[in-house]
């Protein structure tokens, strides 16, 4: 049975590449889980971590929690790798992790993907604790002051992120590196542990709601069954229950379950657990998630609320492709961004729903503040709205939970370049689960481009019309356009009427009537027009400026997926 009164608390080993993770989860660990410290034959061979490893080790509870005694906390060390390619993996880690542990190489500080792997931890981690690793490789005389200098340094870069004043502590995991003697005693670990410990707080734990659980992975036990093993995301599982696989739409009964070689009965959001099911091949699920029968969808297209990394050089751009990571799957996906139309703009975001009975106006790309944004005239004075979305369509469906974390990535930009390849993250809200999601759930989505076209007065017909040019190709539909409301340039509203000739040209109705400037003025301009066309001598640059001809404004909406892509006027 489970050990009463056990709080099973997960901590991320984070860092780039060589900073020397698994040899920090592995001095603090005291017992190891599947596919912890390097197992992988392929890590081994290539001396990282490939894939999320996971240890445990177990103390008394600290006062602080607030848990009868004789409880005990189990810290769960969650070994992310490092190595640039495999930071899909660390995106999947990352969500089930209640305290991160950046880990930094003190002899070269910050580098590119400690960068990235503390983004990751703005966007999922409430609390982080650095770690200063390999302090055996400085010179003892200028130790301290070193230790001094790069933990300065790291407290300046930390200063405008949610880590600011985070915890810095100066450790060597393997003195002497990797191939040095098991005797070696680590140096600073007793001190982290106890730093690790005062981070501790009670993470949110529901055991009600759907059963989902994040599995990293399994394997077969001949005789037994096949063991999935992962943590749990929401919801909790019992022996005899049945459990969906999603991407491999099968259900299977769960036969019996560990926590960390321990039997229980029972685990609930954020349990470590292993899960023996009736047999299945083990390699069709390498990681995925499991959750209750039929409670998670699959989607070939989501609305997600979105906001830029901040360290993501350069704008993002609706139509571009981006690696999107949903749940624990990675896939292609292109995205269209949009805003609440300009009145909204100043609205309270909407984290947890989204209004399909709303208009939104179209954006050629994410809206960063102080920037000028190219939108083709979508925004008003250079001002941002508090809340953006995408529209994000997948190259292959995704299977995940609504509301699930979102991030997007350029994961093909050469990996020893130095520079942030997430570009944005954010929340699904909604999903399309119809395979023809185009014509079935997009027409619902009204978001709509701004159109402005412009042409001139070519002369008065009369009192109450005028007949315009260079607002329509010749081969233009005029029809389309009967009834819609134009501006001049003179003050006057008038309606378009219909064609006039094969030109191009149309009539404008007013109906309030042309004042007797307008056409003092219309009249003026078809004269100059009519001499210069006749070739009667140059103009000065006064009478240029004075025969400015009278401009016809048409502005209209367009949505974007109406099928009959009508022209609406507000």
């Amino acid at each position: 049975m489970e050990t009463v009164g056990t709080l099973n608390f997960n901590v991320g080993v984070l860092g780039h590449i060589d900073s020397g993770k698994t040899a920090l989860a592995r001095a603090l660990s005291t017992t190891a889980s599947t596919a912890a410290f390097d197992k992988n034959p392929q890590s081994k061979e290539r001396g990282i971590t490939l894939d999320l490893g996971f240890s445990s080790f177990c103390l008394a509870s600290p006062p602080h929690l607030g848990l009868p005694p004789p409880s005990q906390l189990q810290v769960t060390l969650v070994d992310c790798p490092g190595h640039a390619s495999l930071i899909r993996t660390i995106i999947g880690g990352s969500q089930i992790i209640d305290l991160m542990m950046l880990v930094v190489d003190v002899t070269k500080g910050m580098q590119t993907q400690s960068a990235e792997c503390m983004v990751i931890g703005e966007i999922t981690c409430p609390r982080m604790v650095v770690v200063l690793n390999k302090i055996d490789l400085l010179p003892e005389a200028k130790k301290q002051a070193l230790i001094d200098k790069m933990t300065k340094k790291m407290q300046k870069t930390l200063e405008n992120t949610r880590f600011n004043g985070c915890p810095i502590v100066p450790v060597a995991a393997k003195p002497g590196g990797p191939d040095a003697s098991e005797t070696e005693t680590p140096q600073g670990i007793s001190e982290l542990v106890e730093l690790l410990i005062s981070q501790t707080y009670m993470p949110k734990r529901d055991p009600s709601g759907t059963f989902l659980m994040a599995a990293d992975h399994c394997f077969s036990i001949k005789g037994q069954g096949t063991v999935m093993t992962g943590t749990i995301l929401s919801g909790s599982v019992s022996v005899n229950d049945s459990v969906e696989i999603p991407s491999l739409k099968i259900i299977r009964k769960v036969k019996s379950m560990q926590m960390f070689r321990k039997p229980v009965n029972v685990a609930i959001q954020g349990d470590r657990v292993g899960i023996c099911v009736t047999q299945f091949d083990p390699k069709q699920l390498e990681r995925g998630l499991v959750s209750s029968p039929e409670s998670l969808r699959t989607l070939y297209a989501a609305v997600i609320s979105v906001k830029k990394i901040p360290y993501f050089k350069g704008p993002v751009h609706t139509k571009a492709k981006f690696h999107i990571t949903v749940g624990h799957e990675t896939v292609m996906g292109r995205v269209m961004f949009f805003s609440p139309t300009p009145e909204g703009f100043d609205a309270e975001p909407v984290i947890d729903s989204f209004d399909f009975d709303k208009e939104y106006l179209y954006q050629e790309e994410y809206l960063s503040p102080g920037k000028d944004s190219c939108t083709d005239g979508q925004t008003e004075g250079g001002r941002t709205p508090r809340q953006q979305w995408a529209l994000v369509e997948f190259e292959k469906p995704v299977t995940c939970p609504k509301l699930c974390l979102v991030i997007g990535s350029k994961l093909d930009i050469d990996i020893h370049t130095n520079t942030c390849r997430l570009a944005f993250h954010g929340v699904l809200l909604e999903g399309f689960e119809e395979k023809n999601y185009t014509e079935v759930s997009l027409p619902k989505l009204k978001i709509f481009k701004l159109k402005h076209k412009e042409g001139q007065v070519e002369r008065v017909s009369d009192d109450y019309s005028v007949i315009g040019r260079s607002l329509f190709k010749k081969e233009t539909n005029m029809q389309l356009f009967v009834g819609m409301m134009v501006k001049l340039s003179t003050g006057e509203t008038g309606m378009i009427d219909g064609g006039f000739g094969q030109s191009g040209k149309f009539k404008i109705r007013i109906p309030d009537g042309l004042s007797p400037e307008t056409k003092q003025q219309i009249a003026q301009t078809s004269k100059k027009k009519c001499k210069a066309a006749k070739g009667e001598g140059a103009r000065t640059d006064e009478e240029k400026n004075d025969a400015q001809p009278a401009t016809i404004t048409l502005a209209f909406k367009r949505y974007l997926f109406d099928p009959q892509k009508k022209m609406v006027q507000s």
